[in-house]
């Protein structure tokens, strides 16, 4: 398999994690976002939405989309990182969910890229924007973990804590005091001291700047 991602990317972080928890052979191909490789013919033609991850299959096949490329993972490769059990996955989803769908879509390069270009936001703006809409989805999902195990929802990881392990990293580099936060503090420790999430942490990968 190859991966086409990029250091920094919470998505690409997401899809290198269940690649490395579930100890599946891949290969990195870096597509270099600040430097617009994304919308080159070739890219754009294997991933119409023109960002990361994408994952090209052994026999071709493309993939796009971090969570529908980690849903297929799940399929085909153990250990879970959703439950069997159907409130139990619910739960899963919901906390990911908040991360994926909430908090990603308004906090990331592309929206940050256009309020500086469209609506003139300074570099003060940008870290304002970008703070508020994680402390206002973190608040949500730090109330949706549980309080008393290691991970979000059990002793091992699952779908929701890699979606936070993730995030996490961008509110550091957004200068977020996670202090508040307790039991995502607690998380991102667990994930970290995980050797195949911080073998996908962004700082250790080949493009890392």
């Amino acid at each position: 398999m190859k991966l086409y991602s990029y250091w920094r990317s919470t998505t690409s972080y997401r899809v290198r994690a269940a690649l490395h928890l579930k100890g599946l052979t891949f290969d990195t191909v870096l597509v270099d976002l600040l430097g617009g490789a994304q919308r080159t013919p070739d890219y754009a033609g294997m991933n119409p939405g023109m960002g990361v991850p994408t994952l090209v299959l052994d026999n071709g096949t493309t993939l796009t989309q971090s969570l529908a490329i980690i849903d297929y993972l799940d399929a085909i490769a153990s250990p879970r990182l959703l439950p069997d059990n159907p409130l139990d996955r619910a739960r899963v989803m919901a906390a990911a969910h908040a991360v994926a769908l909430d908090i990603h879509p308004v906090n990331n390069l592309r929206v940050v890229q256009h309020l500086q270009a469209a609506h003139g936001a300074s570099a003060d703006d940008a870290k304002a924007w970008m703070q508020h809409w994680i402390v206002n989805g973190f608040t949500a999902v730090e109330a949706m973990v549980s309080n008393d195990t290691r991970f979000a929802f059990g002793d091992t990881p699952d779908l929701a804590d890699i979606c936070i392990v993730s995030q996490a990293y961008n509110a550091h580099r957004w200068g977020l005091d996670m202090s508040p936060f307790p039991r995502l503090a607690r998380i991102e420790a667990a994930c970290l001291d995980h050797p195949a999430i911080a073998a996908a942490h962004p700082d250790n990968q080949p493009d890392a700047q």
